[in-house]
């Protein structure tokens, strides 16, 4: 079983940033795609953006721009840049690994995921 551990959450105030990290296992980077994903109270989880392991960006159109993801092969971690954020914004985030190199946003493609890290924009 794999395991991912999240991190970064917290509160910010609108137009503020945070930076979330997923620490994954040892050469998994190498094999899988990661992707974030967020869900709010009452919604569903949605696709926010991922990484492809051979290094392909794939955003969501509501965070495009303003959010970047990124990849350290060496720390065996995967980081969203949230900037710009807005009360829409706030929701447990999610880092999830799938086994493929297309960085698909699809919640059901994705086998191993993180327990969360709850992000929280108010002013």
């Amino acid at each position: 079983q794999l395991q991912f551990v999240e991190s970064g959450g917290g509160l910010v105030q609108p137009g503020g940033s945070l930076r979330l990290s997923c620490e994954a296992p040892e050469f998994i980077l190498e094999t899988y795609d990661i992707g974030w994903f967020r869900q709010a109270p009452g919604k569903e989880r949605e696709f926010v953006a991922a990484i492809s392991r051979t290094g392909g960006l794939y955003y969501a159109d509501s965070v495009k721009d303003r959010f970047t993801i990124s990849s350290d092969n060496a720390k065996n971690t995967v980081s969203l840049q949230m900037n710009s954020l807005k009360p829409e914004d706030a929701a447990i985030y999610y880092c999830a690994a799938r086994y493929g190199s297309s960085g698909s946003p699809r919640v059901t493609s994705y086998a191993y995921w993180g327990q969360g890290t709850q992000v929280t924009v108010s002013s």
